[in-house]
C-alpha cells in the first residue's frame, strides 16, 4: 500500500500518521520578541478532506481555546482520515492582552483576506489564508459574545452548498442562524476561495463556559464524523434536529440606568413580554423592557449598567410550531448523558 504524502506548511512537513505543532512567523514585538501563530497538525494515515479549527480570531473570545484544547485531547484522533488544522490562537497579540482587538485596535476578522504588504491585522490575516484556508476543504471558526455579553451555544453560516448546511446540522448546536456575510470577515473571504465556514458563537468573552466547552467539543467531533475523517458511531447523532433560523434582531434599552433581567439565554418570549426593567439610582423612575419580536433569546447584555440605546436581548425569529424549550432541553440533557468520550477524555 503506497504511503500517504507528507503535509507541508510553512517550512515543515508533517509525515503520515503523525501530529506535530508547527509555529508559523507573524511578527516582532517592539522589544524584538518574535510572534508566531500556532497550528496543530494531525495529518492521517489514511486520504480524508482537511478541515481547519481556528479560535481567538478576537482575542477575548478565549472559550474556543479551551474547545481546541479539548478536542486535541481526545484518544480518537490517533484514527483520522485525512487532515486537522487546529489553530487555538490565531490572534496572539490580543490574547496576551486580553483584547478583542489587535494592538493598532483593529479587528482582524474585519481585515481578510489581508495583504502581505498591509497592516499587522492585514498581513495576519493573509498568513492564515495562504497557510491555512488555502490547505483546506472546510473550516470551523469558534467565538464567543464580546465582554459583558453572553450567546446561546449556535452555528452561524451562509451556506454556498448544501453539503454546509449538513455540516451545520450535524454539529447540533442548539441553533442554526443563517445570516449575511460581514464585509471583510473570515467567512467571506474564505467562502470566495470555494472554502465554507462553519461560525460557533457561544458564552461570553473572557470567561470559560461549561455547556458552551462540550457544545463546541462534541459539535465538531460530530462534524469529523459526518465527514468520515472519524469512524461513525451510533451514539453522536443529535437526537433532536437544531432549531433554524434567519433573522434576528436586538432589543435595546428604551432609557439609561440599572437593569433588571427577567429573561435568560434559551427562553422563548413573545411579542410585548416584558423583558426586564430599567430603572434610575433612585427607583424614582422605572421603565419596561418589552419584547418587540416573538422569538428565542439567542444573546443578551450581562452587565446591570446600561445606556439608553445599548443592546440588551438578541432575539432570533424561530418557526411557532416547534418546541424550542423542549428542544433545548433534549440537546443538554443527552450532552450531560451521552457524551461522545469518556468523561476523562472530553475534559
Amino acid at each position: 500500500m503506497s504511503v500517504r504524502p507528507a503535509f507541508q506548511l510553512g517550512k515543515y512537513k508533517i509525515e503520515a500518521g503523525t501530529r506535530q505543532t508547527v509555529d508559523l512567523p507573524v511578527s516582532t514585538l517592539s522589544d524584538h520578541t518574535p510572534v508566531s501563530m500556532s497550528v496543530h497538525v494531525i495529518h492521517g494515515k489514511k486520504p480524508g478532506p482537511t478541515l481547519f479549527v481556528s479560535a481567538a480570531i478576537h482575542g477575548d473570545e478565549v472559550i474556543g481555546v479551551e474547545v481546541v484544547r479539548r478536542l486535541l485531547r481526545t484518544t480518537g484522533l490517533n484514527k483520522l482520515r485525512g487532515t486537522l488544522l487546529a489553530i487555538p490562537i490565531v490572534n496572539s497579540f490580543g490574547f496576551m492582552n486580553h483584547s478583542r482587538y489587535l494592538p493598532d485596535r483593529r479587528d482582524l476578522n474585519r481585515s481578510f483576506p489581508g495583504s502581505s504588504k498591509g497592516s499587522l491585522a492585514a498581513r495576519l490575516a493573509d498568513i492564515f489564508m495562504n497557510e491555512i484556508v488555502a490547505h483546506s476543504d472546510v473550516g470551523i471558526d469558534l467565538h464567543s459574545a464580546s465582554f459583558h455579553r453572553t450567546n446561546l451555544p449556535q452555528i452561524r453560516l451562509t451556506p454556498s452548498k448544501p453539503e454546509t448546511m449538513a455540516l451545520a446540522k450535524a454539529f447540533a448546536a442548539p441553533l442554526i442562524l443563517t445570516s449575511k456575510i460581514r464585509p471583510n470577515s473570515l467567512r467571506q473571504a474564505a467562502q470566495e476561495k470555494g472554502v465554507d465556514i462553519l461560525v460557533y458563537e457561544a458564552g461570553e468573552g473572557l470567561r470559560f463556559d461549561e455547556m458552551a466547552a462540550r457544545v463546541g467539543t462534541a459539535g465538531i467531533i460530530r462534524v469529523m464524523r459526518h465527514l468520515e475523517m472519524l469512524p461513525a458511531k451510533s451514539s453522536a447523532k443529535a437526537r433532536v434536529d437544531p432549531i433554524i433560523s434567519s433573522s434576528s434582531s436586538w432589543v435595546r434599552s428604551p432609557a439609561g440606568g440599572l437593569l433588571r433581567m427577567f429573561k435568560s439565554t434559551g427562553e422563548e418570549v413573545k411579542k410585548g413580554d416584558i423583558l426586564g426593567m430599567v430603572s434610575d439610582p433612585f427607583g424614582e423612575i422605572e421603565t419596561e423592557v418589552i419584547a418587540d419580536v416573538e422569538g428565542l433569546i439567542i444573546g443578551r447584555t450581562n452587565l446591570p449598567v446600561i445606556n439608553e440605546g445599548d443592546g440588551l436581548v438578541h432575539i432570533a425569529k424561530v418557526n411557532r410550531k416547534i418546541d424550542t424549550t423542549a428542544t433545548i432541553d433534549s440537546m443538554t440533557t443527552q450532552l450531560e448523558q451521552d457524551p461522545l468520550f469518556d468523561e476523562d477524555e472530553i475534559i
